[in-house]
């Protein structure tokens, strides 16, 4: 499987003046640590890192992180600013030829990856997308009808939408709809779903992205609520 290693992390930058985005740590762990255990605790035992900003930095942790005898390892460059479908596409000698499963390194959840799997062999398509309908950070008012009266507050819902989690199955045709200039949530996903070859794995459990300082603090503190429990590792299938 590949996990996407190489953002800057912009919007961490009380973090990443000095790391890279993935190595931001949550109880004493790099983000990309609690990832990759996921997917250990699942079964997946080769993975390749897409690595591009500080990539040096992550392939020295990968190196030394003291993984399972049976894990594999392998950090590809990818260039520093390439977007994530290029990412992948410059990756593609080694991702061509059979399905894989790709992974953000910001986004952690008790997701069970082989009920994901079977969705995409049901539904037949080029690539399935995890999609959660995350918690709003921030209260909402609720409004009477059309009217300008406040009814009352709801603090911080679910949000009725959906949004992409992170967590990818992808056939190699995927592959063909990539150049090095790719983002692949824009031009490559939306191709796939107008043609009907892109499926969704609705995951209902625990989800949460580190995208803000916010974010990280909050996975810290779950952290520290109960690190033998800690719901993306003690929820998951095989946690």
């Amino acid at each position: 499987m590949a996990i996407l290693c190489g953002g800057r992390g912009a919007r961490l930058q009380e973090h990443t003046r000095s790391i890279p985005k993935p190595l931001v740590q949550v109880g004493g762990r790099p983000i990309l640590w609690h990832v990759i255990s996921i997917h250990v605790n699942q079964g997946f035992s080769d993975f390749l890192l897409l690595t591009g900003y500080r990539g040096d930095r992550i392939a020295a942790f990968a190196a030394r992180a003291g993984w399972p005898a049976d894990v594999r390892i392998r950090c590809v460059d990818t260039g520093e600013d390439t977007p994530t479908g290029g990412r992948l596409h410059r990756a593609g000698e080694l991702l061509d030829g059979d399905r894989f499963c790709l992974a953000y390194a910001d986004a952690v959840a008790d997701i069970d990856l082989d009920a994901m799997i079977e969705r995409h062999d049901q539904c037949g398509g080029a690539a399935t997308m995890a999609v959660v309908r995350p918690r709003l950070p921030f209260g909402v008012a609720r409004l009477a009808g059309d009217s300008e009266r406040v009814e009352g507050f709801q603090e911080k819902p679910v949000s009725e939408h959906w949004v992409n989690a992170g967590f990818f199955v992808l056939e190699p045709t995927v592959l063909a709809l990539l150049s090095g200039q790719s983002v692949l949530e824009r031009e490559p996903l939306s191709t796939l779903a107008r043609d009907g070859r892109l499926s969704a794995y609705r995951h209902h459990g625990f989800w949460h992205c580190m995208d803000t300082y916010k974010d990280a603090v909050a996975l810290n503190d779950l952290w520290d609520a109960d690190p033998a429990g800690a719901p993306w590792l003690a929820g998951a299938p095989g946690g």
